[in-house]
């Protein structure tokens, strides 16, 4: 505790589970009021229930469970439930947490003695919201509900041949959970993330207020809301922004045996106009880092880990161009010009051609062989950062040659996601709550390793406290996406300019500060009335 500012002691100290252990009987004690409450009966108090609630899929983050898990049946029950704990005095105040999958690695999902409200309970209910694509002058839309899953979306837009602009690459995520954060895959480039393709939101406050919001009616909830780490609002229902769909997608994958030429083709493929690609992403490979990929066929695999093993690592540029019937005669020959452009190593071109259902649901097959392999329910100590694109090679030279030394260490890196986009297609973003590079184009670097041993789990959270102190002390600059900090210093110089107004936000939608306290970000009211501080 040495050389920590009042405020940062009284800040841990406030970070102590409310309720620490369950006396012998195992019965939590309760407000007696909220009991009282028409929502007593949909909370669940049962030690069970609460212990799958005191985890999430990052597999991290030892916490005391929650003290009950709501089970609503509408946005109202979570209203009644959150305006009851701000009536409440700050002493017998409990903390909120909405979860949608708990897909969180952190712990972010979670609420130590406090009340996890399910999301998911919303869509079992008799009240459970339809996907209706419907339209609004030029605008073409879809109003589905914050804890529908974004999978579940595409099938019921796909049946009126329309799907969403912007995607994450994994979809069994709620559409809550994905627009408290950003919501980004290789779609970003050109429609922006997820929280750029949004015109309408209700939100349950931290006051317990219903509130519908978009960038005409309560401006400052909604663009506090989208990429707000849920700190300001529970999502119950978001208008997302659709387009026609395509039918099928011309999927390749090209190969790079240098970092350079790598990033520079990456950065061409994101500066075309409509005739370039409409999805792409990239990825580090080193030898044996295909043995459980589905896309490439055994002797493909075998190819291109003799590649990795020559040049210790080599990258991947993944791509697509999407397509309909009537223009599969064109689709060969588009990409044939698009190729032309490019410099990856001759002969390592891998193409598929498959359904669009197919291609955005493609983790998902990754999923099912990994849980087959026992590889999917272990922790997962994510590192994911925002990069700009002028220190790109300097991350490479630092993280992936010099403290991931992909290539010449004995363990595989796991998966490394790193994809650039362009800043200009984050629409509103400076009026968001998410802390984005100050540059035109910038890269998400996305860390995404599982540790199978005890030993793994530690090694690679060494390793991520070297990227984050290397990237500090070389001067990155770069963001954490999905962040987590140990101190109210750290989230301060993660918003920067953002903070103050973020505060302000805070202040006026959750003063009490019950919401998300799994982030760590407002950890009481007392750090929310110091916090605007230097």
């Amino acid at each position: 505790m040495h050389g920590m500012t009042e405020e940062e002691l009284l800040w841990r100290a406030s970070m102590a589970p409310r309720i620490r252990s369950r006396p012998p009987s195992y019965q939590l004690t309760l407000p007696r009021g909220l009991l009282a409450l028409d929502v007593a009966a949909k909370l669940n108090c049962d030690p069970n229930v609460t212990a799958r609630f005191s985890t999430d899929y990052g597999r991290l983050t030892a916490a005391a469970p929650p003290a009950a898990v709501l089970y609503p049946s509408g946005p109202e029950d979570i209203a009644a439930l959150v305006r009851f704990a701000y009536s409440l005095p700050r002493r017998y105040s409990f903390a909120i947490a909405a979860r949608g999958r708990g897909h969180s690695v952190r712990g972010q999902a979670l609420a130590p003695g406090g009340v996890v409200v399910d999301m998911a309970s919303l869509s079992d209910g008799r009240r459970r919201r339809r996907v209706d694509v419907r339209m609004d002058g030029a605008k073409r839309y879809v109003d589905v509900g914050g804890e529908q899953l974004w999978i579940d979306v595409l099938r019921a837009t796909l049946k009126h041949g329309m799907a969403p602009r912007s995607w994450t690459d994994y979809l069994y995520l709620t559409v809550g959970g994905t627009l408290s954060n950003a919501g980004i895959s290789g779609q970003a480039f050109r429609h922006g993330p997820q929280i750029s393709n949004v015109y309408e939101l209700d939100v349950v406050t931290g006051r317990g207020e219903m509130m519908a919001c978009s960038p005409e009616k309560n401006p400052q909830l909604f663009y506090g809301v989208l990429g707000g780490l849920g700190q300001l609002g529970i999502i119950t229902r978001a208008r997302v922004a659709v387009e026609p769909a395509p039918r099928r997608v011309l999927w390749v994958r090209l190969f790079y045996a240098d970092f350079a030429t790598f990033a520079g083709d990456q950065e061409l493929c994101i500066s075309m106009a409509a005739k370039g690609f409409d999805y792409v992403e990239g990825q580090l490979v080193v030898k044996g880092g295909l043995d459980n990929s589905t896309f490439f066929s055994e002797d493909d695999a075998e190819k291109i880990n003799a590649l990795a093993g020559e040049f210790d690592a080599v990258y991947f540029l993944e791509a697509a161009l999407y397509y309909d019937l009537d223009t599969a005669t064109l689709i060969n020959k588009r990409l044939d010009l698009l190729l032309k452009k490019l410099s990856f190593v001759p002969g390592f071109a891998f193409t598929k051609d498959v359904s669009y259902l197919r291609f955005l649901n493609r983790v998902h097959y990754e999923e099912t062989k990994l849980r087959s392999l026992g590889l999917w329910d272990v922790p997962h100590p994510w590192l994911n950062l925002f990069v700009p694109k002028s220190r790109i090679q300097d991350f490479d030279a630092g993280v992936f040659k010099r403290i991931l030394n992909v290539g010449g260490g004995d363990d595989p890196p796991g998966t490394v996601l790193i994809s650039a986009t362009n800043k200009s297609k984050w629409e509103n973003v400076d009026k968001m709550t998410v802390a984005v590079p100050d540059e035109e184009v910038f890269y998400t670097v996305g860390l995404l390793r599982s540790a199978a041993t005890m030993g793994e789990r530690r090694r690679m959270d060494y390793q991520n406290e070297q990227i984050l102190r290397f990237c500090d002390e070389a001067g990155i600059g770069s963001k954490q996406y999905l962040p987590h900090y140990a101190a109210p210093a750290e989230w301060r110089r993660h918003f920067g300019d953002k903070w103050p107004g973020f505060v302000g936000s805070k202040r006026r939608f959750d003063p009490k500060a019950l919401l998300s306290p799994g982030q760590r970000l407002f950890a009481s009211s007392w750090n929310l009335n110091s916090s605007v501080k230097a």
